[in-house]
This record gives C-alpha cells, sequence and structure tokens, in this order.
C-alpha cells in the first residue's frame, strides 16, 4: 500500500526491541486517535513505531524537550507532571496501555509542555514527529481525532486547577479516597477497606500539595473516625462523613 510516511527512525541511548517481538498494530488500534484506520494502514504505521522500554522511575522525556516525536503506551503506567524550580511536582495524569503522549508538541512544534516517566516497567511505542504529520496528511480524520484527545485533557486540566484553586488539600484528600472506595473499596464489618496504591509522597504529587500536609491530614482524618490506617491498608470507617467533607464550602 503507497503512503506518504517515512521510514525514518529515531536512534537514541534507550534500548529497542525488535520488531520481529511486536505485533504490528494490535496496541496502535486501541488508541483513540487512530481508530478508523484500516489493518494495512495500521501494520504501515506500526512498522514505525519504535518499541522503547522503561525501568521504574525512568524518564521518558523533559518539561522544555525539543519534541521529537509523539508516544503510545504498550504496557506498563507512566505519570505526566509538571516540576517547579524547588523540585516540587504536580502530576496532571496517569496514563496506561493505549495512551497517546505528546499529540500537541508535534502539531504545534513547540517543546514538550511537560514531563513524562514510567511509574514501574514500561514499554511505550515512539512515533516520530515526520511519520505522525504525513499519516495526518494521508488521513485527516485522525487530526481530528486528536483534536477531541486534546480537548478532553484540556477539560481535565481546567478541572485539576479548579481544585488546586479552590479546594484545601483536606478536600482533595477526601475524594481521593472517596474514589478510590467506590473504584476497589472491599466492604468489611469496620467499614470499606482500600490500599493505597501510593506512597505518600506521590499522593502529594496527585493531589497539589507536600508530603508532610498529607500525612497530617490522614493523621487527623484517623483521630476523627473517618479512617483507620494500618500501612498501605486503609479503613474508611465513615463515608458519608468524607462525602459531606465534599459538600462543604471553604
Amino acid at each position: 500500500m503507497d503512503s506518504p510516511l517515512s521510514s525514518q527512525r529515531c536512534s537514541g541511548t534507550i534500548t529497542t526491541v525488535p520488531e520481529s517481538t511486536f505485533t504490528p498494530g494490535q496496541t496502535l488500534a486501541k488508541v483513540p486517535i487512530f481508530s478508523g484506520l484500516t489493518e494495512n494502514e495500521l501494520v504501515f504505521l506500526a512498522q514505525r513505531a519504535v518499541p522503547r522500554h522503561y525501568s521504574a522511575g525512568e524518564t521518558v522525556f523533559g518539561e522544555g524537550e525539543p519534541c521529537s516525536g509523539l508516544y503510545v503506551v504498550e504496557s506498563g503506567q507512566v505519570r505526566i507532571f509538571k516540576s517547579s524550580a524547588s523540585g516540587r511536582e504536580q502530576v496532571l495524569s496517569i496514563d496506561g496501555p493505549g495512551s497517546s503522549i505528546a499529540e500537541l508538541p508535534v502539531f504545534d512544534g513547540g517543546n514538550y509542555p511537560a514531563s513524562v516517566a514510567a511509574i514501574g516497567d514500561a514499554t511505550l511505542l515512539f512515533v516520530s514527529k515526520q511519520d505522525f504529520q504525513a499519516l495526518c496528511l494521508a488521513h485527516p480524520q485522525v487530526a481530528l481525532k486528536v483534536l477531541r484527545v486534546v480537548g478532553a485533557r484540556l477539560r481535565r486540566l481546567v478541572g485539576i486547577i479548579e481544585e488546586l484553586s479552590f479546594t484545601t488539600v483536606r478536600h482533595r484528600l477526601a475524594s481521593f479516597l472517596l474514589r478510590l472506595a467506590q473504584k476497589e473499596g472491599k466492604r468489611t464489618p469496620e467499614g470499606v477497606e482500600i490500599t493505597m496504591p501510593v506512597s505518600n509522597q506521590e499522593l502529594a504529587s496527585q493531589i497539589g500539595t507536600v508530603r508532610e500536609l498529607v500525612s497530617r491530614n490522614l493523621s487527623r482524618l484517623q483521630a476523627e473516625g473517618m479512617i483507620k490506617i494500618d500501612g498501605r491498608s486503609v479503613i474508611v470507617r465513615n463515608l458519608k462523613g468524607l462525602e459531606a467533607e465534599l459538600q462543604s464550602t471553604e
């Protein structure tokens, strides 16, 4: 099948996997911006996608670096975050398999606007800027789908700004615990048991604060009888109390 896509590869110091180990189109078919492409088109794109492996905590790219292309998460999870000059971080998103990353700078020609790092071991597929732009020229519907994805992210970022601007750390912590209880909680005689998926430091990055305030507010919630903490295990003893925290005005 003829295509204007180039076969240019992006070389780097990160170890890549031979193409024979990668099933063409399998991961890309799950990506919203590539839905609607034919099997042949997905295979053609997959042949130009370079698998890259990252270990836990390893940086995929840093904020401000020149954009060389976009990434698709094949396995594992990555976190997208901004960092302050003092080293404090704000997590913007945690993305898993099938998620595309850095579509916007591929379009506008700017640098990467945020940093991305692997949470655990992860494999990402790299698609060069030249190949992706050529794909959009050949299939304009891809560009329209990118706009939808970017629009959804913008709405999520507006929500983050609203939460950071108008709510307290206690409110955001209560919201986090409630979401976790509703999604993964197990009923016990004492309440709803959840397992904290991240450390207090990482949780602080997700809800826009510092570790000390997370620890302090968890201790206060426990002293008030709303939760019971045992290591990474937390029992939510008063769901209605946490819900009331979200309804309270500042």
